[in-house]
């Protein structure tokens, strides 16, 4: 199977909310035509100036809305609106259309899963989406893994991708990454991404890492120990987590940490956090106002390792995560102990670089990752593997290079030179294992190939590995 890109697609999606404005705006800029189908004007109104896509003021519940959107040409419906039953009993609508394919959002884990009663072929849907699970399982795998360091898996985990903040103390900082590569060569590793305030680098080997840089850095799963050692992150075992809010997300973190972790969760509702002390037997509830200070201290937050801020509100989630990396920080550098980790739920995709670049360690967005988990099903037999860098726009795709393809008629450093850094060839899978890129490196036919891509660049470098 070689890498290709789908024809253009007729994609219907029903809502503007979060997850489908996101959704549009990604698939229009891969070719797509799409038609948004949504019932409030100011929405509508907004996405008017900001989407190339045909917009609809109407109701899905409507046949005569279904009728204007030419149904008979549409190849995916995709049903994100806030309401499960709404987008549940849109995909049964579109199936008697004869629309083949139907995606749909739902909060509930009571649908869709094997376990449960109710399973997506049941309601002729391929896919259920879960934003709210999406995000406390990304939390958990955050969590669990390094202590609030970012790590994704690429290639089935064989590749990993770790994102540090660089401090004025670090081995990379003030060094271009040639430099750095001149320095440690004992282990194969790649700097792929750097977010700089605002700006997100595909770098070269003449960009310097400068103190306060959010950089991702590529190595085999291997050698990521290695890794964290060169960059002086600490691999340590947590023990205690505190979550500010108990809805969806904050929740089911506990829930899902709370019989490895010692967790305590602050829910600011009074009769909220009654009914998660019911719920939730292994996790210490407690009641209060966690973007205060005193009451973060009296909850004991000196002596947690984590804070997560799950809260439904963004400005709550950025500024408790502040203060509390402020608190523990302080109080970590006066007992010389690591310093505390933030994860900060931020549902606004234009706070999510803001929210890393002030100061915290990693900021999620519900929307954007089942927006992605969707993307993922939409490319299904295009790329092999899709992770999205949280708080930068870089996307980390595996790809296989087709014979006579560009990619494979000069080495690396001729071929990104002309891309103006849009892309940065990251690994190779040669003679049964991951080989790192260099500007040297020249693809060979069918070979598998991992890089990081600005998203607005992916449809172009994957014209790259087409024969």
């Amino acid at each position: 199977m070689f890498a290709k890109t789908s024809s253009s697609e007729n994609i219907i999606i029903l809502g503007l909310g979060g997850v489908g404005f996101y959704l549009a705006k990604r698939l229009v800029r891969e070719g797509h035509e799409v038609t948004v189908i949504e019932t409030d004007s100011k929405l509508i109104r907004y996405a008017d100036g900001n989407i190339d896509a045909r917009l609809i003021r109407g109701n899905a519940m409507s046949l005569d809305c279904w009728k204007e959107v030419n149904v008979e040409k549409t190849d995916l419906v995709i049903a994100v609106t806030d309401n499960d039953a709404l987008n549940i009993l849109a995909s049964m609508i579109a199936d008697r259309f004869g629309i083949r394919r139907k995606i749909a959002r739902v909060r509930s884990l009571d649908f869709g899963e094997k376990s449960t009663l109710f399973r997506a072929e049941d309601f002729k849907i391929d896919l259920f989406i879960y934003p709210e699970e999406l995000a406390a399982q990304e939390i958990v795998r955050l969590v669990k893994r390094t202590a609030g360091n970012e790590i994704i898996d690429i290639a089935q985990g064989q590749i990993q991708v770790m994102g540090i903040r660089i401090q004025e103390n670090s081995p990379l900082a003030n060094r271009t990454l040639k430099d750095i590569s001149q320095m440690y060569h004992g282990f194969p590793f790649r700097v792929v991404t750097i977010a700089r305030g605002i700006d997100t680098i595909i770098p070269s080997g003449e960009h310097e890492i400068l103190p306060q840089d959010q950089v991702f850095i590529m190595a085999g799963s291997d050698n990521l120990p290695r890794l964290m050692e060169l960059t002086g992150v600490e691999q340590q075992s947590l023990h205690k987590v505190m979550i500010l809010g108990g809805g969806l997300v904050g929740g089911r973190v506990a829930e899902l940490l709370g019989k490895t972790v010692e967790v305590k969760l602050i829910e600011h509702d009074d009769k909220a956090a009654e009914e998660l002390s019911f719920i939730l037997k292994n996790t210490e509830i407690l009641h209060g106002d966690g973007s205060n200070a005193d009451t973060l201290a009296l909850a004991g937050l000196l002596e947690m390792d984590t804070f997560i801020a799950t809260t439904g509100d963004n400005e709550t989630n950025i500024i408790s995560c502040l203060l509390a990396k402020h608190l523990m920080n302080r109080q970590n550098h006066v007992v010389k102990t690591a310093q505390g980790k933030t994860i900060a739920l931020v549902n606004n995709e234009d706070y999510l670089t803001l929210a890393s670049t002030i100061g915290l360690d990693i900021a999620l967005n519900a929307k954007i990752l089942a927006g992605n988990e969707i993307l993922k099903f939409i490319r299904r037999g295009e790329l092999l593997s899709v992770a999205h860098l949280h708080g930068v726009d870089t996307e980390m795709i595996e790809l296989i290079a087709a014979p006579k393809s560009p990619i494979t008629r000069k080495p690396l450093a001729k071929i990104t030179s002309s891309f103006d850094g849009s892309f940065i060839i990251g690994g190779v899978f040669r003679n049964g294992k991951w080989e790192i890129g260099v500007g040297g490196t020249h693809i060979n036919s069918n070979e598998r190939v991992i890089l990081a891509c600005n998203s607005l660049q992916l449809k172009k470098v994957q014209e790259l590995f087409l024969s």
